[in-house]
């Protein structure tokens, strides 16, 4: 695996998410409590950056049309979208969220 060191962990807000870019690669790096997740910033439906929506325990919520992702695995749960968005694995490591853009699920 290719990690690649995606922000501090103190920079993500506990329940929120916040945009990265990974080797030209969107990516919305959240935390929900002790758990990082990372998922393509960009909803399958409309490319509209996720890291500007709302983000509730694993879902995060395209704010334009209400598209809802689950984080965990990259699949919509809520419509308009249909197509998952990839996901990246994630490693903490010292003071930093790693994640790997060239290993997606």
């Amino acid at each position: 695996m290719s990690y690649v060191r995606a922000c501090a962990v103190d920079e993500v807000p506990q329940n929120g998410a916040i945009a990265v870019d990974i080797e030209g690669t969107p990516v919305a790096v959240a935390r929900d409590g002790r758990d990082f997740y990372a998922i393509y910033d960009e909803c399958s439906h409309a490319a509209i950056p996720l890291s500007e929506g709302d983000y509730e325990g694993t879902e995060i919520e395209c704010w334009l049309h209400g598209s809802r992702f689950d984080m965990r695995t990259g699949k919509p749960i809520g419509p308009p979208a249909t197509e998952a968005v990839p996901i990246y694995p994630v490693k903490l490591e010292g003071g930093d969220v790693l994640v790997d853009v060239k290993s997606p699920y």
